[in-house]
């Protein structure tokens, strides 16, 4: 996840899932709005587990490229078989993507085993992994005090916003709120960790007083004085305000958009269900009736006789 190439590839897997978690929830819930229930992940009707299918892909193919590929050594170690000091936030990013592929093993898994709680233990393991994210982003190897460290700093804030809606959702599964919160700050961290990709390493979009410097390997953001820092940490904090509200705004338009053409849907579903259930009723209301009938005939031909 280090550097632009990490930072945006890394953020682009997030804003689809988050995406395609969004679109689902929400047309899930006006379809059914009385029957909701929260599925931690969404099978397709051609191939069932392809969301979980390509978080592996893109799990295994990340942790490759962190560990392996692209380096002046195909592994973490130094000659001496110690983990080499600047290579520790690559092990720490593969330990990340790790959580989250066997998160999505275990959701194939739980599936096809369907025990009686499988739903509550993907999401189980899904908030393992968003709590593996915010530890690791927390105590990170790389620069905390210094623009990059900003980044992440306000990026944990959305971590725990994933965090905590996922084991909410454990015990209110039910609740669609907590679904579209969820699946908009997964979203929400697609967008910010693409931003950071592109603020922290376009040497035109850094701000004024900062450079990039090359340090151990790695090229970081560094300032010129304390108060240069402290203006691009505040103009970080500026551009984290007003994508939370453009977050926000977009989630609720999008929901008003999905409402407008699938509410419809919805209504002209529940009208045909009503239509089915009064004819359904109109029906067994003359077998009773005609039952009645040839009850009363019955009774009257015995007393006849």
């Amino acid at each position: 996840m280090g550097g632009s190439r990490g930072h945006v590839t890394s953020g682009l897997a997030f804003l689809a899932l988050g995406s395609w978690h969004l679109f689902n929830h929400i047309k899930l819930h006006l379809l059914h709005p009385n029957s909701y229930t929260s599925p931690p992940w969404f099978p397709t009707s051609k191939i069932r587990y392809i969301e979980l299918l390509l978080i592996m892909l893109f799990s295994s193919i990340f942790i490759s490229k962190e560990i392996f590929i692209g380096h002046e050594r195909h592994g973490p170690l130094d000659p001496d078989g110690s983990i080499s000091t600047n290579r520790l936030n690559n092990l720490e990013h593969s330990a990340i993507t790790i959580s989250f592929f066997v998160y999505a093993a275990f959701a194939i898994l739980l599936d096809k085993a369907a025990p009686k709680a499988h739903h509550g233990w993907t999401q189980l393991l899904g908030a393992l992994a968003f709590a593996q994210q915010l530890l690791l982003f927390h105590f990170h190897s790389a620069d905390h005090m210094g623009v990059e460290g900003h980044y992440h700093l306000l990026f944990q804030c959305v971590i725990i916003v994933s965090l905590a809606t996922t084991l909410m959702g454990i015990g209110m599964p039910k609740s669609f709120m907590i679904s579209f919160l969820r699946s908009l700050s997964i979203f929400f961290q697609g967008v910010w960790l693409i931003l950071t990709g592109y603020m922290l390493w376009t040497p035109a979009l850094i701000p004024r007083g900062c450079f990039l410097h090359l340090e151990e390997g790695q090229k970081v953001v560094r300032c010129s004085s304390h108060e240069m820092l402290h203006r691009a940490k505040s103009l970080v904090n500026l551009l984290f305000s007003w994508l939370l509200v453009a977050i926000a705004v977009f989630g609720v338009t999008f929901y008003l958009v999905l409402a407008k053409f699938y509410g419809k849907n919805a209504e002209h579903l529940r009208l045909e269900k009503e239509e089915l259930k009064e004819e359904t009723d109109h029906v067994e209301l003359q077998e009773k009736s005609q039952l009645l009938g040839d009850s009363k005939i019955f009774s009257v031909g015995i007393c006849t006789n």
